[in-house]
């Protein structure tokens, strides 16, 4: 401290007068980090001013010391803030800075800035940039899942997002994200690992300061998790201060692999670092030497572009900072500072975006008592380089070898979890109470004695496992089911990590889903109900009409010949006739209108237009019977009300699905294991129908004619059968691509013909055909009403035409009579007159 005040002072001694600009400086003066950014910018002033002794400016510090607590930075921030004599400020991130900032604020802090404040600018490398490098590597050895450790504070929660968001464009899936406090205990750290290193997935991405990361590495190295199938990537968080970290922390670090802020090689570097390492032992000749960090580099070149942004502004205007003012002079040093160009200490200096920029990141593998370059990851074009200078070359391309924990130099994530247990054989449960041999049958190999899965479940098991070339075998151990015991039981043995996974007719639900991890269903979704198909009845042909129908479709017939009948009976002589040739010309006419026969000619305009309307309705009515009709022709309809239903397994979890979904009203109790249960409780009438998962059905369906038996109904409501696997298990996964896979190519289908496939003369199944329903009179009112008011109107018309009438011949009438009886008194005068003649 004392050489840096020393320095300062050299550098401001000069003769000529020059203008003195105030920059704040906040930091932390009892952390090593702030000592070794204090001594960076100091030496970065000392180091410009001498070189450019004929400048007319003098930049001077004003400081605070945080002494590290937040209270103390915040005060310092609004102080320096309130300060008009500050032009600008170095420090660290802080929300006030990033808020109320209305000077160039020169941030320390390596995460995205929350704020677009103009004024902020960023001389530290965004430390977000290389989660896709993770990602990418983590990608290359082709695992899928991995586990993120991050400090237990805002920034680390924060990165942790940052972090799965780059993973997630990989389709890598973050498993658990573990936040672990500097504050916590010794113990805290050692269960947080257990609690890591029994989960199945070894990959692990530590973002955590170095004294964290000290710390964490070393219980992981004592609790065995340091070893081979581990795999531990660092990100710069802790990288950028390995030379900073003791030997028993890089010693509890071998084989992690690390991303480290990259500094080019240059004669600059060289002399500075030469400097760094002389005023190191001339001031602390027993102390032990640490290297400078990417921090101090950083704080180093933005000191030298402070400086010339300040010299620039002065010359540009012409006006002392003095004359300038603090608004304008604040506004041009903004400006000037994201047009600096300059190779630095870190190369390249440039702001763009208000973000110093960095086109590459080196990777490192801690060996031995330090650290081993492998290689580079290149931000611009997303890839892996041996060596900058050659990227065109396509040796150059991907990594230098890499020692992983354990000294192995390979690793493939296939088989780490069982490397790690030291096993040769995944051990599977197989629940053999199982009586649908279509579906899931064990036998044992008299030649190897080595028990054989077969059945669909034990077909598309092996199909799918097999194409995952893991190399390892299977141990099949059979499960002897009690009476009263559930599929739970299973459950709760693969949680409890008695076996490695189960196969078999396993239904997902939620429940279960908490303890283990199941595969995508490899059959289909939901439960549906089998019944015994209904015999043939003489009335069927009544079935597709309710009764109100019927009686109101009868009506309307009887209402449309009346209404025919009144209208054309005056007029029209086939209408005509005796009451009982009338009636029966009537009825003849209005039901005829059904096949459309009516052959009597209609004189009147009324008649046509109530015609047309109900031959209109006659239409819809008997298209509708047809379709009905059909319907209940190819699957006999079973009345869903008030039927007893009997569960396909005693032991399935369909629980209240059946007087959810289905109108039921009784269940019978009766367990029932075996398809030849229930096909006996289904011809002796104990139950009308029987509740199942839709593979148990077409299991049923292929031992059984589909004569005898129908599915009638089907519900979603449960997510079909799928493979059992341990909490956490990367088997799990990519058995789910498998099956997918198995499914998109026909394979799965092919296997479900194979063993579901009906063998004797059974009807062609579709799972998602409803029911038919019969027309009622509720559906088709809207027909009637039409047609019914239609009738009416017409019958009121022509019964005031008929009443029109009566009164214009009753007129005529009167008015003949009138005639005659003036016809006959004149007559009468005609004959007195020539009597008296």
């Amino acid at each position: 401290m004392l050489l840096s005040f020393q320095t300062l002072s050299r550098a401001h001694e000069h003769p000529r007068s020059y203008s003195e600009v105030q920059v704040g400086v906040i930091l932390d003066m009892k952390s090593w980090a702030g000592k070794v950014i204090y001594r960076c910018i100091s030496m970065a002033i000392s180091d410009f001013y001498a070189a450019n002794p004929h400048y007319t400016t003098r930049i001077a510090f004003t400081t605070r010391d945080t002494k590290g607590e937040p209270l103390h930075a915040l005060s310092a921030a609004l102080d320096l803030l309130e300060d008009t004599k500050v032009q600008a400020i170095i420090g660290p991130k802080s929300t006030v800075l990033e808020d109320k900032a209305n000077i160039p604020i020169l941030s320390l802090s390596t995460s995205p800035f929350s704020n677009r404040n103009p004024n902020l600018l960023g001389i530290t490398q965004d430390e977000t940039s290389q989660f896709k490098g993770i990602a990418a590597m983590v990608d290359s050895f082709k695992a899928k899942n991995v586990i993120v450790i991050c400090e237990d504070t805002a920034n680390g929660r924060e990165m942790a997002t940052y972090m799965a968001r780059a993973f997630q464009e990989k389709n890598i899936h973050v498993t658990y994200t573990s936040l672990i406090s500097t504050s916590d205990s010794n113990q805290q750290v050692r269960e947080e690992l257990h609690k890591l290193q029994t989960m199945q997935d070894t990959v692990f991405i530590v973002h955590a300061p170095p004294s964290l990361a000290s710390n964490l590495f070393s219980f992981a190295k004592d609790l065995g998790m340091m070893g081979e199938g581990y795999i531990w990537i660092v990100t710069s968080k802790t990288t950028n201060y390995l030379d900073s970290m003791d030997a028993e922390a890089i010693e509890s670090m071998q084989g992690a692999v690390g991303f480290r802020s990259y500094f080019p090689s240059s004669k600059e570097l060289h002399n500075f670092l030469l400097k760094w390492r002389k005023e190191h032992y001339a001031l602390n000749p027993f102390m032990e030497f640490k290297e400078v960090d990417s921090n101090g580099i950083w704080a180093y070149d933005a000191v030298y572009a402070l400086a010339m942004a300040v010299e620039m502004v002065q010359t540009a205007t012409e006006f002392t900072w003095k004359d300038l003012g603090n608004n304008i002079g604040t506004s041009l040093l903004l400006d000037e500072m994201l047009r600096v160009r300059f190779h630095g200490l870190g190369g390249e200096f440039k702001l763009m975006n208000g973000r110093i920029i960095s086109n590459a990141m080196e990777v490192v593998n801690v060996i031995g008592k330090g650290d081993r370059r492998v290689g580079f990851w290149m931000m611009a074009t997303d890839e892996f380089l041996k060596e900058i200078k050659k990227p065109n070359s396509s040796s150059n391309q991907g990594l230098e070898i890499i020692i992983w924990p354990g000294g192995t130099t390979s690793i493939n994530p296939k088989h780490r979890k069982l490397q790690r247990n030291g096993r040769k054989k995944l051990r599977i449960l197989f629940p053999g109470s199982s009586r649908f041999q279509n579906i899931a049958q064990i036998s044992v190999n008299p030649r190897t004695n080595v028990s054989v899965l077969s059945g669909f479940c034990g077909d598309v098991f092996n199909a799918a496992f097999n194409s995952l070339d893991y190399g390892v075998g299977i141990e099949v151990v059979s499960f002897s089911y009690k009476d009263g015991i559930t599929y739970n039981d299973v459950i709760q043995k693969i949680y409890l990590k008695e076996y490695d996974a189960a196969i078999g007719d396993f239904t997902i639900t939620a429940n279960r889903s908490l303890y283990v991890d199941f595969t995508l269903p490899f059959t289909d979704l939901g439960v549906g109900i089998i019944a015994r198909n209904a015999k043939d009845s003489m009335w069927i042909f009544l079935d597709p009409l309710s009764a109100n129908l019927w009686i109101t479709t009868s009506c309307f017939f009887i209402f449309l010949g009346f209404v025919i009948w009144f209208i054309e009976h005056r007029t029209n002589e086939e209408f005509q006739g005796s009451a009982p040739q009338q009636l029966g010309t009537t009825l003849w006419f209005a039901f005829s209108t059904l096949v459309y026969a009516h052959r009597e000619k209609l004189q009147s305009n009324l008649s046509r237009f109530v015609v047309t309307v109900w031959v209109f309705v006659v239409l819809v009515l008997t298209s509708s019977y047809t379709a009905t009709l059909s319907s209940l022709l190819t699957v006999q309809q079973i009345g869903m009300k008030d039927f007893s239903i009997g569960f396909f397994q005693a032991i399935s979890p369909l629980g209240g699905v059946v007087n959810n979904k289905f109108n039921a009203v009784e269940a019978w109790s009766e367990k029932l294991y075996a398809p030849e249960d229930y096909a006996k409780a289904l011809a002796t009438g104990k139950v009308e129908a029987i509740v199942a998962e839709i593979l148990y059905i077409k299991s049923f369906l292929a031992m059984y004619s589909g004569a005898d038996f129908s599915l009638i109904a089907t519900a979603p409501t449960t997510n079909g059968f799928g493979f059992v696997f341990q909490k956490g298990s990367p088997l799990a996964t990519k058995m789910s691509t498998q099956i997918a896979k198995m499914r998109e190519d026909g394979t799965l289908k092919a296997l479900e013909d194979k063993w579901l496939k009906h063998k004797s003369a059974v009807m062609s199944m579709e799972f998602s055909s409803p029911s038919p329903k019969i027309l009622n009179l509720y559906g088709l009112r809207g027909l009637f009403i039409i047609s019914g008011v239609l009738m009416a109107l017409a019958l009121l018309v022509s019964m005031i035409q008929l009443v029109c009438e009566k009164w214009h011949i009753k007129d005529k009438i009167k008015m003949l009579r009138c005639i005659l009886h003036r016809s006959s008194e004149i007559h009468a005068h005609d004959s007195d007159a020539e009597s008296s003649v």
